[in-house]
């Protein structure tokens, strides 16, 4: 009976350290990454002009970003040498339109997408999207996205960074490294995420469960 109790005894103190576990993770550096395929940001007027006039896109998948989702619509992009079929569209509406591809993507669609953050459009070239009602040829909007850091004021204050600071970011495991030149995003509506696409997943062996740290 004695050395069951131990056993028990035991157990509940492993039970009882596991969230003192989880705590310490969360604020050991560590940083979540979120992979990002190719997708599309689309004004009110351009989706007016794909899917018809007054079209609501529709919600399927809320996205880490606060009032960020993935919807159910796809379109085309199409370039002078190919086209990508059932591209998804992530809502709500923007400003302008916004086409977000991979950089091997350029060599399909015949076109050079440069590495910007998001809104950030000036000299970036246009490319055509075709959806069920009708195509938009886009007179910029075309990149492929700059690797960057989502944080909170209080993140940053925490990390020692500063809205707009070019960092670097240790990834470990057996294709691991040092990812330069990633952007550190603060917002006070923002959600604690390293934002990388999936080619860059895929050199590193990152994703969605994989975390980073920053080392400057």
């Amino acid at each position: 009976m004695d050395q069951y109790e131990a056993v028990m005894k035991l157990l509940m103190e492993m039970v009882k350290s596991e969230p003192e576990k989880h705590g310490a993770g969360q604020d050991d550096g560590a940083i979540p990454v979120g992979v990002s395929n190719r997708h599309v940001h689309l004004s009110q007027s351009d989706l007016d002009a794909l899917f018809g006039a007054g079209y609501e896109l529709t919600r399927m998948k809320d996205l880490s970003q606060p009032g960020q989702y993935a919807c159910k619509e796809t379109v085309t992009v199409c370039g002078p040498k190919g086209a990508i079929e059932k591209v998804r569209i992530l809502g709500p509406v923007r400003g302008k339109t916004q086409v977000e591809i991979l950089a091997g993507d350029c060599f399909k669609l015949g076109v050079k997408a440069p590495a910007r953050l998001s809104g950030d459009l000036d000299g970036t070239p246009g490319v055509t999207l075709v959806g069920p009602k009708g195509s938009v040829q886009t007179k910029g909007g075309l990149m492929a996205a700059q690797r960057h850091i989502h944080m909170l004021p209080e993140d940053a204050a925490r990390f020692g960074v500063h809205d707009g600071q070019n960092v670097s970011l240790e990834v470990d495991g057996l294709r691991g490294g040092i990812l330069k030149n990633t952007i550190v995003r603060v917002t006070p509506n923002s959600g604690l995420e390293c934002h990388i696409d999936t080619e860059e997943a895929n050199a590193m062996g990152l994703d969605g469960s994989s975390r980073v740290k920053i080392i400057r």
